[in-house]
C-alpha cells in the first residue's frame, strides 16, 4: 500500500475552505444575488416569493397542503397570534400505492386527477361549510410565480411526470379541484417553496429572521429582500442557491457533475446537499483504490453510484470506538470493502469528514454573502432558520456552520447573528403565507 496519510493531507487540501476562501465565496455570492434581482445574467434565479415577512400577530384556522414530492400532506392549522401555531388535525397519503391500485404521478394519470385526490384528502380534515377557510400551499418544483397565488409549473421533478400541469397555473388547478369536489368554501390564496415556508415558520415567532434554508436532501436558500425592485417594499425571495456556480471543482465535482442528470446544473448544491455528499465519498475512495492506496479492488458495490448514502456518513462520523467498528461495518456492508486495515478505517471517517466540513463552510459562505448584501454593516440581529436532515442530524454539521460563520463575519458581527432550526415550514409557513393575504368579507 502507497503512503495512505499523504495522500490523504492532498485530498484534504483540495476540499478545504479556507477563511479567505468564505470571503471570496461571500463576496461572489452577493455580486450574483444583486445581478439576478436586476435581471442581468446570474446563475441565482432571484424569484420574487410576492410575499413579506409575517408580523406574528396573524390569526385563523387555516389549510395547509405540503406537496414537495410523491407523498402529500394536508394540514389544520390554527394560528393564535403571538407567533403561536397549533396543528388541530392532518393526513399523511402517498400518490401512488400499487395496494390500493392507483398511481397519479405516470403520464397516464392528468392535474384533474391528482388535484381531486388532494381536495378529496383536504375534504376529510376541513369543516363543513360554516365558513371560509384560507388554504396555503407549499409547492416545491420549478415554478414562474406571477402573484402571491399564481405559480405556473416550469416542470416536474422527483418522479413525477402527471401529464396536463406543466405551464399551468397551480392555484387554479387545485381551486377548480376543490369546487368540484364540495369544498369552495376553501380558498386557494398562497403557493410558496420549502425554503420560504422555513423562513415564515421562525419569522413568525422571531422577526429577526431574514433567512431561510433547507440543508437536507437538496439544499436552497431565501431571504427577505429590504427593497425589492418590483414593488419597492420588503419581499421574501427565493434565490435557487443550489444553482450558485462560482466554486472552484476538484476533480471528484467535475467527475460526479458530467455523471449526473443535469451536467453544469446546481454545482453548489452536487458539493453541499445531502443527495451528493455520499457519492462524493465513495468517488475519493474508489480513486484511492484505483491508484494502490486503500485495499478494495474486490470491493462490486464500491463501484455503484449513490449505493453510499449521507446516513451512512452520519454512522461513520459519530462512531468514537477505538477499533472504529461502525466504519468497518459501513465500508463492509455498503461498499464491499471488507479486512480493512485500521488506518484505511480512519481514512474513510476522515473523507467523510472532509466532504461534510466542505459542504457547511460552502452554505456559510451563501449566508454570508446575503448578509453583506442586506445589511452591510451589520448595524440589526440577524436569524437564520434551517430545516432538513443534514442541518439537524448529521454529527458536528451545525457547529461547522457556526465555526465559519465566526471566521467570515468576524466576532463582532457574528454576534448579531443566529442560527435556528425551524422545523414544519412546509405546513405552518403555507398557513402562515395564507393568513397573511387573507381578508374575511
Amino acid at each position: 500500500m502507497a503512503d495512505l496519510s499523504r495522500v490523504l493531507a492532498g485530498v484534504e487540501e483540495q476540499l478545504a475552505v479556507s477563511a479567505n476562501l468564505l470571503q471570496d465565496i461571500a463576496i461572489r455570492f452577493k455580486v450574483a444575488m444583486t445581478a439576478g434581482l436586476l435581471g442581468k445574467p446570474s446563475s441565482l434565479k432571484m424569484l420574487p416569493a410576492f410575499v413579506n415577512a409575517p408580523t406574528g400577530q396573524e390569526q385563523g384556522t387555516v389549510v395547509a397542503v405540503d406537496f414537495g414530492g410523491t407523498n402529500v400532506r394536508v394540514v389544520l392549522i390554527e394560528l393564535t397570534g403571538q407567533g403561536q401555531a397549533q396543528i388541530i388535525s392532518r393526513r399523511s397519503f402517498p400518490l401512488k400505492d400499487k395496494q390500493a391500485n392507483y398511481d397519479f404521478t405516470t403520464a397516464s394519470a392528468c392535474g384533474v386527477q391528482l388535484f381531486d385526490f388532494i381536495a378529496g384528502k383536504i375534504a376529510e380534515i376541513v369543516p363543513t361549510a360554516d365558513k371560509t377557510y384560507p388554504l396555503g400551499h407549499t409547492f416545491s418544483f420549478p415554478c414562474r410565480q406571477y402573484a402571491v397565488n399564481e405559480a405556473e409549473l416550469i416542470s416536474w421533478t422527483k418522479e413525477i411526470k402527471t401529464a396536463g400541469v406543466e405551464g399551468e397555473n397551480v392555484g387554479q388547478l387545485l381551486q377548480a379541484a376543490l369546487e368540484r369536489n364540495g369544498i369552495g368554501h376553501v380558498q386557494s390564496l398562497a403557493i410558496i417553496n420549502d425554503t420560504t415556508g422555513t423562513l415564515l415558520t421562525a419569522a413568525y415567532k422571531d422577526n429577526t429572521t431574514d433567512i431561510g434554508t433547507i440543508c437536507g436532501t437538496g439544499h436552497n436558500s431565501c431571504y427577505l429582500e429590504p427593497d425589492h425592485p418590483l414593488t419597492k417594499q420588503p419581499m421574501i425571495v427565493n434565490m435557487e442557491s443550489g444553482n450558485f456556480d462560482q466554486i472552484v471543482q476538484t476533480k471528484y465535482d467535475i467527475y460526479l457533475d458530467q455523471n449526473s442528470e443535469k451536467p453544469g446544473g446546481q454545482r453548489l448544491e452536487k458539493m453541499a446537499s445531502g443527495h451528493y455528499l455520499g457519492e462524493l465519498v465513495r468517488i475519493i475512495v474508489s480513486s484511492l483504490v484505483a491508484n494502490g492506496y486503500m485495499n478494495g479492488e474486490a470491493a462490486e458495490s464500491l463501484n455503484i453510484p449513490y449505493f453510499l448514502t449521507t446516513e451512512d456518513l452520519s454512522t461513520m462520523l459519530a462512531d468514537h470506538t477505538s477499533g472504529l467498528n461502525a466504519v468497518a461495518r459501513v465500508a463492509a456492508n455498503r461498499l464491499g470493502m471488507i479486512e480493512l486495515r485500521t488506518s484505511e478505517l480512519v481514512a474513510l471517517q476522515t473523507i467523510a469528514r472532509f466532504v461534510t466540513i466542505r459542504s457547511a463552510r460552502l452554505v456559510a459562505a451563501t449566508w454570508a454573502g446575503t448578509l453583506f448584501k442586506i445589511d452591510p454593516e451589520f448595524k440589526r440581529r440577524h436569524t437564520i432558520a434551517v430545516d432538513g436532515s443534514l442541518y439537524e442530524k448529521m454529527p458536528g454539521y451545525a457547529e461547522y456552520l457556526a465555526q465559519a460563520m465566526k471566521e467570515v463575519l468576524g466576532i463582532g458581527n457574528n454576534n448579531q447573528v443566529a442560527i435556528r432550526l425551524s422545523k414544519d415550514g412546509s405546513g405552518i409557513g403555507a398557513a402562515i403565507a395564507a393568513a397573511m393575504v387573507y381578508s374575511p368579507h
